[in-house]
């Protein structure tokens, strides 16, 4: 039985990405893309999926690009759907990307939404829980009253949030912070920075989730 690690982080990997195509132009492009989604999400979570149309040079129609996070997935994907119909009259081609030197990504962090989507899907949605610990209003606390009035930069509206994560049947916990911040204006009014502070502090509680989804491993054993 094979097991293979999996991380909470965006997947990079060649033996993670599907590529599919000879997808005709005979349904209309949302329908090929939901129908692509209903079908290779069968084999597991995915990261992302992407239809592109066809070069000018080419047939009208599509391909696409499919990561998962785990390489079985994709392997699954591949043995099961390649040179069949699927939601069309014509078969498909499905390969597993040749390995190449990379993905330009500025940060392999996975938004906390995504995190729980895989946190769902292996440990099920009553295998795990979240809590937030804290939420504290930082803003200013990187001001520096000596500074020249000309040199400091737009104020900003900052807070800190600290989220714990539990793997309910395995004994595990995680702590996660995420920091995150707006520009404020002396002018704003009130509703204007109500909105600011629910944004910030929402975006704060995904990094923190993020954050310690990060310190966490799952070890995925295949069929």
């Amino acid at each position: 039985m094979e097991a293979e690690v999996l991380s909470f982080t965006i997947p990079v990997e060649s033996s993670k990405i599907v590529f599919v195509w000879n997808i005709t132009a005979r349904l209309p492009e949302a329908v090929i893309y939901f129908s692509m989604q209903e079908v290779f999400s069968q084999f597991g979570p995915l990261y992302s999926l992407k239809l592109f149309p066809n070069a000018g040079v080419a047939e009208p129609g599509y391909y696409a690009v499919i990561k998962y996070f785990s390489s079985q997935s994709a392997k699954r994907a591949q043995v099961s759907c390649d040179k069949k119909n699927l939601f069309q009259d014509t078969p498909v081609k499905v390969q597993i990307c040749v390995k190449q030197k990379g993905f330009p990504y500025k940060s392999l962090e996975l938004y906390g939404h995504k995190c729980q989507e895989l946190a769902n899907y292996y440990l099920g949605f009553n295998g795990w829980s979240k809590r937030m610990i804290a939420m504290q209003n930082i803003t200013g606390l990187d001001h520096d009253p000596e500074e020249e009035p000309e040199l400091q930069e737009p104020s900003k509206l900052r807070y800190l949030c600290v989220v714990q994560v539990t793997l309910h049947y395995h004994g595990v916990c995680s702590r996660g912070v995420g920091v995150a911040e707006e520009i404020i204006d002396k002018e704003n009014d009130p509703l204007v920075l109500i909105s600011k502070t629910e944004k910030v502090q929402k975006f704060s509680q995904e990094k923190a989730l993020s954050n310690a989804f990060q310190k966490i491993l799952l070890v995925v054993f295949g069929k």
